[in-house]
Order: structure tokens, then C-alpha cells, then sequence
């Protein structure tokens, strides 16, 4: 690979000769650790053209870097990067730039660091034992198929739909498969202009909270929530008001007497699991309709309901206009695909659409029409029943497991997922003691930051079986019962 002649530029305030000054660049470059070993040097001609200087003040530089080992030469070739150079320092301090003098604690108008949503470590797969959520099984996926629909995508056939800048609309095949074919299973009948697809269901979710609420408005959430909703709902600067699940979910009776947008999760709560009822579902339309509300259903893990059939979505049940509803792809395929999707009234769906159209426009063409033909030709379909097939008989190790090693579950799922919820005893911060299991192996994901305020419980965690083979769950939850175990013994002794 070729180091650029355009990376490099003459200080007219530096010190020093033109030959050290290009001598100092290179050493630096090669020290930062941006000239890597084996690159290869711009010729001396090229190099001096750029810099307006002469051949042979290039060409000095580079015998002189030749003799400290910085480089080596090949015939004919040129100079490069020598194998044997420098190393960069392990732990080099980055030199600081001369122009940031800026105050950011002053400068910054809006703060988006600080939220609660978990962080996740980027080499789960590494762990033995990864009871990390929201993470596939690449061993599950359809790979060739895939590949033959993004191969197709980039044909000739599709070149136009590939390129063309839809500027606020989205490739109709897509949208067409998911009006004619996904939401019809939820019970839900919608026309085109009532479906805007998303970068994900978070996506749909900041687009909505930007649509419908102000800072004088009030949203409701569930306690606990996913935690991004909740950045989200903070970042929008409106009223929150935090309603406890219990072990059916949302109650319609404990949300506030004022309430402009209620959040919920109604087919697997995020994260108990809890699978809202037909009647409190529409006990929940019932009082939103009272209160003036609308309700934004993010219909969250509805495919892996391997335990028995689905409830009916929220909005299939809605007369009034009033339900906003949210799907993704993103679980169901792989989540770096980041497809997801809003469906509701043409007056917000329009508004939606504008706001999308000016923060990014319309999701990549290509994933679009890729994931149109993976799912118009039946593999998507495939996936879910293949994937339902494993998560069903991981669910059935793990449920075993939880059972002979003494945990406690907080919420299952009761038409399945892909995680369950765990409390470990009072007292036990199940932080810290993700922190000793990832030494020994083990993933787990604490469960305060779903709960909203500033002294959430601790004891919370949950466990998913997505990402981990079979054979390895009754060890890991061994591992993880016998932390709990210490934990215990050290809340006892009050260490």
C-alpha cells in the first residue's frame, strides 16, 4: 500500500532545513503510527513536485531516514516503511493540537454522553460463555442466501433502484412485502404512504419522540424500559413519568391522569418478558382514548414466539388512529442491518417522512432492495422458524439450569424470546458482579439501567440465549451461581 504525497505539507514557520523538516514528518508519521510497516513512500519526484521543492533535497531526506532504519529501499521500487523501524510508543499521548483552546463544558449547547443504556463489549464472541442480549448466532443465519440476494441487488436489473435517490420515499418492494405480508400476520391492514422504513426500531423510536413531543408535553414509559427510550425521552426535553410493569405488563390503571404519548412493549416487555393480555390491551385503548393519548407500540420480539402463537398487536385492535406502530428487522435478520419501520396515520407518517427526509434522507438503497429479496423469496421465513427451533431448545437447557443451580427468575417470556429476567438476593450489586464473571468467561448484562431514576435496584440481570451454544449454558450458569453465591456471602459478612 502507497502513503499518499498529498499527506504531506511544509510548515513555513518550522525550523529547521527543508531535508529535516521532511526527515521529522516521516519519523513522526512512522512513530503516530500512521506510516505502517511495509507502506511504501511517494517517489522523490512526485514528493518535491507536491511540496514545490527539489528532487534531491527529497531524495537526501529519504537516505538519511535509510540509514537510521526508518526506511528501505527495493530496485526499482522505491522506498518504504523498513520492518525493522521504530515501534510506536504503547502508550503514546497524542500530541495536542495547537488550535483547540476551546471550552467544551461552555461550547457544548446539547449533551448527548451521560445516558444509561449499557455497555456492551465489542469481542462478546470471544467469551466462552456470552449471555449478552441483542446479539445473533452467525451460525443461525442464512450466509449463502443472503449473499445471493445482495448479489442480486447490485445486478443490473436493479442498478436504478441501487442508485436512485428516493429523497423521502422507499424502495416499494420492501414496502410492499411489509404491507402485504408482515403486518397482515400482526392483524394489522396498512397502505404504503402509511409505512416509513426506519434505521432500526431506535430510529423509529427518536423520530416519533421528535414528532409528537415538546418540552411541555408528558410521555409515559414502562419501569423498567429499554434504556435507550429513555436517553431518548430525556434528550427531548419533555415531562417522563416512569410506570412500574408487573407481571403482565403496562397496567392501564396506574398510568397518570395526564399523559399526551404512552410507550410500551406489549408482546415481550423490555426486559421482564411480560406479554400484555388481550383484555388489558384493550383496557389500555380504552383509557388512552380517555386521557386524549396516543400510544406508540414497539412490537419488540414478536417473530420468536416459539412457545405458542403470538398475541395480536396492539394496533391491530386500534379503531381510533391512536396506536403508532414500531417493527424491526434488525433482530430478526442480524442486527447491523438496521432496518426497521413505522406504521401509522398518513398525517404522522407525512411528518416522519419530512423529518427523516431531512436528517438522512432514506436508508441505503442497497439494504433495502437486499432485504426485500431475502424476504420476498421466503428465506426470512426460514430463518425465524430455524432460529425459533434453536432459541426453543437453549430456552429448555437454560430454564433447567436456572432450576438445579437455585437462581430466581423475575419474568419469562411467555410465548418465548430470547432472554429471561433474573433477580439475584437483595443486597447483591449484579454490576460488580458482571465485572468478576467477564474474568472467568462469562457475559452477563446488569439490569439497572433499565430502571428509571437515580436509585435503581442493583440486584437485577439478564440472561439471553441468543448468542451462546447449547452446550455451553449449563456450565455458564454454573459459573454465574457461583459468584451470586459469594456475592451472597460477602453482603452476610458485610463486606
Amino acid at each position: 500500500m502507497a502513503i499518499s504525497f498529498e499527506t504531506f505539507f511544509l510548515n513555513p514557520e518550522a525550523q529547521g532545513t527543508l531535508q529535516a523538516q521532511i526527515q521529522q514528518m516521516i519519523a513522526e508519521g512512522i512513530l503516530s503510527g500512521r506510516f505502517a510497516k511495509g507502506e511504501r513512500l511517494p517517489s522523490s519526484r512526485k514528493l518535491a513536485q507536491h511540496l514545490g521543492i527539489s528532487r534531491i533535497t527529497v531524495t537526501l531526506a529519504y537516505t538519511e531516514l535509510l540509514a537510521n532504519d526508518y526506511l528501505t529501499s527495493r530496485d526499482r521500487s522505491g522506498y518504504y516503511v523498513s520492518d525493522t523501524a521504530p515501534e510506536p510508543p504503547r502508550f503514546a499521548t497524542p500530541r495536542a493540537r495547537d488550535n483547540d483552546r476551546i471550552d467544551w463544558s461552555r461550547a457544548l449547547g446539547r449533551r448527548y454522553t451521560g445516558g444509561a443504556t449499557p455497555e456492551k463489549p465489542q469481542d462478546w464472541s470471544n467469551y466462552r460463555y456470552p449471555f449478552i442480549y441483542g446479539q445473533t448466532d452467525p451460525k443461525l443465519f442464512d450466509h449463502a442466501n443472503w449473499r445471493h440476494c445482495a448479489l442480486r441487488a447490485l445486478g443490473q436489473k436493479d442498478f436504478q433502484a441501487l442508485t436512485t435517490d428516493y429523497y423521502d420515499q422507499d424502495d416499494p418492494k420492501l414496502i410492499e412485502f411489509i404491507a402485504r405480508h408482515t403486518l397482515p400476520r400482526r392483524g394489522i391492514l396498512a397502505e404504503p404512504d402509511e409505512i416509513l422504513v426506519t434505521m432500526g426500531a431506535q430510529n423509529a423510536l427518536w423520530m416519533t419522540a421528535q414528532v409528537l413531543l415538546t418540552q411541555r408535553r408528558t410521555a409515559v414509559i414502562e419501569d423498567p424500559c429499554y434504556p435507550a427510550l429513555r436517553d431518548i425521552l430525556m434528550q427531548s426535553r419533555c415531562h417522563v413519568a416512569a410506570v412500574p410493569v408487573d407481571h403482565d405488563g403496562l397496567p392501564p390503571g396506574a398510568l397518570p391522569d395526564v399523559a399526551d404519548v404512552i410507550f410500551t412493549t406489549p408482546s415481550h416487555q423490555c426486559p421482564t418478558n411480560a406479554t400484555m393480555p388481550l383484555a388489558r390491551r384493550k383496557a389500555l385503548l380504552k383509557k388512552a382514548a380517555a386521557m386524549e393519548a396516543l400510544i406508540v407500540e414497539d412490537d419488540y420480539e414478536f417473530e420468536m414466539s416459539f412457545l405458542g402463537s403470538p398475541s395480536p398487536a396492539l394496533k391491530s385492535l386500534d379503531r381510533d388512529g391512536r396506536v403508532i406502530y414500531v417493527g424491526s428487522f434488525s433482530k430478526s435478520i442480524f442486527p447491523g442491518l438496521r432496518l426497521g419501520y413505522l406504521v401509522g396515520p398518513r398525517a404522522f407518517i407525512r411528518e416522519a417522512r419530512a423529518l427523516r427526509a431531512s436528517v438522512l434522507r432514506h436508508p441505503p438503497g442497497l439494504m433495502q432492495r437486499a432485504a426485500a429479496y431475502f424476504l420476498s423469496l421466503g428465506h426470512y421465513d426460514s430463518l425465524i422458524r430455524r432460529t425459533s427451533g434453536t432459541y426453543a431448545q437453549r430456552r429448555k437447557v437454560m430454564e433447567q439450569a436456572l432450576q438445579a443451580n437455585g437462581l430466581r427468575v423475575a419474568g419469562r417470556g411467555v410465548f418465548g424470546g430470547s432472554s429471561i429476567w433474573m433477580r439475584a438476593p437483595e443486597g447483591v450489586d449484579t454490576g460488580l458482579v458482571a465485572q468478576v464473571l467477564a474474568e472467568r468467561g462469562v457475559l452477563i448484562e446488569p439490569g439497572h439501567p433499565n430502571f428509571h431514576g437515580d436509585n435503581p435496584p442493583r440486584n437485577y440481570y439478564r440472561l439471553a440465549y441468543s448468542s451462546i451454544p447449547v452446550e455451553r449454558i449449563e456450565a455458564g450458569v454454573a459459573i454465574i451461581a457461583d459468584e451470586l453465591a459469594k456475592a451472597c456471602d460477602g453482603v452476610s459478612s458485610g463486606k
